[in-house]
């Protein structure tokens, strides 16, 4: 059996998860990683995807995170996300207005924040992809 560690998923809202662990799959800015008790020292940051909790009891849950960063150490990981919600709560409209919000902002952008803005978008449209039954 896989040793437990703490885990806390922190919203500028709320705390959305504190408990003991196994693994956390975080999607990194750098690709997804999977963090398990004992991990290396790490500081990354973290772009709109899914987050996926195994408990220590063997439940499995799925939160949608739109950014952050997460700081994992030995015995825990913390995830400060810019805003998160478990998957079977986020709203599709409310995703959808988040993505008209960062079109909007493409507008006037100079040839940088344009390239950065069309990525968020292609991670927002993603994560809806994953998240929002067809």
């Amino acid at each position: 059996m896989a040793e437990s560690f703490n885990f806390e998923l922190v919203s500028p809202e709320r705390l959305l998860l504190s408990e003991k662990v196994t693994e956390v799959v975080i999607p990194a800015t750098e690709g997804e990683m999977t963090v398990m008790a004992h991990h290396a020292p790490t500081m990354t940051t973290v772009k709109p995807g899914v987050v996926t909790v195994k408990t220590a009891d063997g439940k499995t849950e799925r939160y949608a995170v739109f950014g952050g960063f997460a700081d994992v150490l030995p015995t825990g990981c913390t995830l400060l996300a810019e805003s998160a919600v478990h998957v079977d709560e986020l709203d599709p409209t409310v995703l959808e207005n988040r993505i008209d919000a960062v079109r909007a902002e493409l507008e006037g952008a100079n040839d940088e924040k344009r390239t950065r803005l069309e990525q968020f978008i292609a991670e927002l449209t993603k994560l809806g992809e994953i998240v929002i039954p067809a």
